[in-house]
């Protein structure tokens, strides 16, 4: 696969004329070069349902007069561009609206996906149990016979709700489901998506059983069964767009442990895709794909083509300051493996049916990220040996077969961090792996307070802190204690509050403890990373960064002086004697607010993260435990090496003077 990728969208209403009347081969070719593109993803087939070329089971544009994705990819080609195509799948309006019996429908008997209303604009959200998916196929084997040079096909929009159209309802009954039942619906809907996949993966092979194939979802983390179908994965995470800057490093961390190739995408919009003439500032992109090579992804930038069919120049400057920097950072990048301390197992992947990531597995990887550790996304099938702790965020429930893989793990030498009801087995009463705190079930009181041990509490909060949910109650008979919950005078309710939020701690301890610390496993008693997610407090990550640090000590591979909103990775490139160390670091600014339209819509972005400025950070120092003696310590790919001194055990460290967004430094073995 490609580094520097372009993700073209073309979705183009049939009451726009002159579709593709500027494009220009030499401007298309001239245009990419510049910018340092080396892929870019054009259409067949958009959501409003037209097709790009001529075509006899589709329906090409009206106000096309030629077969512009054969000009797109011939003017590419040759100058060595690769051309994957992208055809729609979960929404076709122009299907949509020949065909309304095929449109996906709740079970109130409304339409359901992203737009309910005929007086709405919007996409229009198709079932794949109808008759459309035969429509589909027809119009992915079309593509792969015009077209048997396209560089692999993207579908687009695949997800399949419980749906109770007359051809579900039908299934299910054939199948001896009930349709009044909600899990049987869901349970029918994900047999729907699988028989998609297969048909879908099997089309765009009709002619080439190689050609690659990017079906474009969320991927579920534990959802191993539709892996089958990928030839590479793509990561959909535009900062701007509603995901926040967290999101990628979180997404990376597990998509790299997948085995497949990984594309980051992001945009190249102020805010997402659909903004025609939005631009982000350079020092964004830049920063999003020094991300995305740090996290070990290749590079992917959505852009909208203006209907004439002319690519829009600031765009491709823009594009083009980020994507040079990455064409020179791509020798440090290929064939790297990602290397990781600490492996968290994913709470939704332990959570059928749940589709999004938790609060707590967002809260956890945040807080590793600001404190800079390194750490990789399990589910539940990974490999845990390669891990020196494996870590289980808040809500795991110690299912036999988890117990037992734990266990292997636990006698192996691993250890184990658990927090809030995680360890717990199924019937609640107590903990697994002979794991025995003290147990006596969950406080009754929301909020409570927590007053660390004096090895672990924050330098600046020595006295009870508030904790947003109630902890596990805990008396441990053994072991290092993390601190002392404090209860509240009573819970806040009509009978009796007291201020405006909650109601302060007694100046009693109550007894129980916080955490403890013994042997082979730390315990949190609060759901600590779903609060760091909702509250983000900064007197929380340092407790717990502290425990952690104590508990894995000098098997934490590295530690530096970088602030919270730096990011750091590590990885190996054992075929060039070599790892190297991604430093990254920007200032996000929220910025945007929203009004009301007097049609009751919405105007304007609430809470828009943005990055302008790329401030340089002074001094950055950085120690190494790799248990490896290292020649040099290298600049790359400016080509400087760094002075450091070597200590025990291969320890080795250096300071970087200078840190601007980016830098990969070369360790030489």
């Amino acid at each position: 696969m490609r580094f520097r990728q372009v993700h073209l969208d073309f979705h183009t209403s049939p009451d726009i004329s002159g579709i593709g009347s500027a494009f220009d081969c030499k401007e298309w070719q001239r245009t990419l070069q510049e910018a340092a593109v080396d892929s870019i993803t054009c259409f067949s087939c958009c959501h409003h349902g037209w097709s790009y070329h001529p075509t006899s089971v589709g329906r090409q544009h009206p106000h096309l007069d030629f077969d512009l994705l054969r000009a797109q990819i011939d003017a590419s080609h040759e100058i060595g561009i690769k051309v994957p195509v992208y055809i729609t799948a979960g929404v076709n309006n122009m299907v949509a609206e020949e065909h309304p019996e095929w449109r996906q429908i709740d079970y109130q008997g409304q339409y359901s996906g992203w737009n309910v209303s005929p007086l709405k604009p919007g996409f229009r959200k198709l079932c794949f149990n109808t008759p459309y998916l035969d429509y589909l196929c027809r119009l992915i084997e079309e593509t792969v016979t015009l077209f048997p040079d396209a560089d692999g096909i993207f579908t687009d929009i695949i997800f399949q709700g419980p749906c109770c159209c007359r051809y579900c309802l039908d299934g299910m009954l054939q199948e001896g489901r009930d349709p009044e039942d909600p899990a049987q619906r869901l349970a029918y809907a994900r047999s729907v998506l699988l028989k998609y996949y297969r048909r879908a993966t099997a089309a765009a092979r009709s002619r080439d059983p190689k050609m690659r194939i990017y079906h474009n979802t969320g991927l579920i983390p534990g959802d191993r069964e539709v892996l089958q179908y990928y030839s590479h994965l793509e990561l959909e995470s535009l900062p701007t767009g509603g995901w926040g800057y967290d999101h990628f490093p979180l997404g990376a961390a597990y998509r790299r442990k997948s085995g497949l190739e990984f594309l980051g995408m992001t945009g190249k919009f102020h805010t997402s895709w659909g903004e025609f003439g939005g631009i982000k500032h350079p020092n964004a992109l830049r920063y999003e794909c020094s991300a995305m090579l740090a996290y070990g992804a290749k590079c992917s930038i959505g852009d909208q083509l203006h209907p004439n069919g002319r690519l829009d120049p600031s765009t491709y400057a823009v594009i083009g300051q980020a994507y040079r920097e990455v064409a020179q950072k791509e020798p440090w990048c290929r064939q790297a493996t990602n290397l990781a301390d600490i492996g968290v197992l994913q709470a939704v992947a332990c959570k059928p049916g749940c589709e999004q990531s938790t609060a707590a597995d967002i809260g956890v990887s945040r807080l590793l990220l600001e404190e800079h550790l390194l750490f990789d996304m399990l589910d539940e099938q990974m490999d845990f040996s390669a891990y020196k702790l494996l870590l289980l965020p808040d809500n795991i429930t110690a299912t036999p077969a988890l117990t037992e893989k734990i266990q292997d793990y636990l006698r192996g030498g691993g250890r184990l961090l658990l927090s809030g009801r995680s360890g717990l087995q199924a019937d609640g009463k107590a903990f697994a792996w002979n794991f025995d705190p003290g147990y006596s079930g969950q406080s009754p009181y929301c909020p409570d307070y927590l007053q660390a041990a004096p090895e672990f509490a924050p330098d600046f909060a020595h006295t009870p802190f508030v904790m947003y949910a109630p902890s596990q109650r805990i008396q441990p008979h053994s072991g290092q204690i993390l601190g002392e919950v404090y209860d509240p005078y009573f819970n806040r309710s009509y009978r009796h509050f007291c201020s405006h939020k909650h109601t302060p701690n007694r100046p009693e301890p109550s007894g129980f403890a916080a955490g403890v610390l013994t042997g082979s496993i730390l315990y949190f008693a609060h759901p600590v990373f779903s609060l760091y997610r909702y509250y983000g407090q900064v007197a929380l990550r340092h407790f717990v960064s502290r425990a952690l640090r104590q508990f894995l000590g000098s098997d934490l591979r590295v530690q530096t002086s970088l602030p919270s909103q730096g990011r750091l990775t590590l990885t190996q490139q054992a075929q060039e004697q070599r790892y190297v160390l991604h430093l990254l670091y920007a200032n996000t600014v929220l910025r945007g607010g929203q009004s009301q339209n007097p049609d009751g819509s919405s105007h304007g972005c609430a809470n828009l993260e943005v990055i302008e400025e790329l401030n340089p950070l002074p001094d950055v120092a950085v120690t190494l435990r790799l248990g490896q003696a290292i020649r040099r310590v290298v600049l790359v790919p400016q080509g400087g090496e760094l002075p450091h001194t070597c200590g025990q055990d291969g320890e080795i460290s250096f300071t970087l003077p200078r840190l601007q967004c980016h830098q990969m430094l070369a360790l030489e073995y």
